[in-house]
C-alpha cells in the first residue's frame, strides 16, 4: 500500500473568484497545470455552513447556493505544491486533508 494525501474542498456552486467560478478555477488548476489524480466534484443536494443557513433543493429547484465538494488526491509532496494555491481561493476552514492508504500502482 502507498501513502497518498486526500484532499476535500467545500464551496457553494455559485461563489466565484475575480468573476470567475471558483469550482471551474479550482478544477483547472489541479487537472491542467498540477495534474493532480483523481479530481471529483461533487454536487449536493442539502448543507449549511458556519452561519447555519440551510440550502436545499429538488431536481425542480436548483440553486448556486447549493454545496460544492471537490475532491482529490496525490502524492503528498504534489499536494504540499498545490495546498498554498488552494488557500488563497478558498476561504479558511473549507478545506480538509488527510492521509489515507491506496491500493496505487508503487
Amino acid at each position: 500500500m502507498k501513502t497518498i494525501s486526500m484532499v476535500r474542498i467545500y464551496i457553494k456552486e455559485g461563489d466565484k473568484l475575480e468573476g470567475h467560478s471558483l469550482m471551474q478555477e479550482i478544477f483547472s488548476l489541479l487537472h491542467d497545470e498540477h495534474r493532480v489524480h483523481g479530481v471529483t466534484v461533487f454536487r449536493g443536494i442539502a448543507g449549511f455552513g458556519a452561519k447555519g443557513t440551510v440550502h436545499s433543493a429538488d431536481l425542480l429547484r436548483m440553486t448556486v447556493h447549493l454545496p460544492l465538494v471537490l475532491e482529490f488526491f496525490d502524492e503528498p509532496e504534489t499536494v504540499d505544491t498545490v495546498m498554498p494555491l488552494l488557500q488563497k481561493m478558498v476561504p479558511p476552514g473549507h478545506i480538509v486533508r488527510w492521509q489515507a492508504a491506496c491500493d496505487c500502482a508503487e
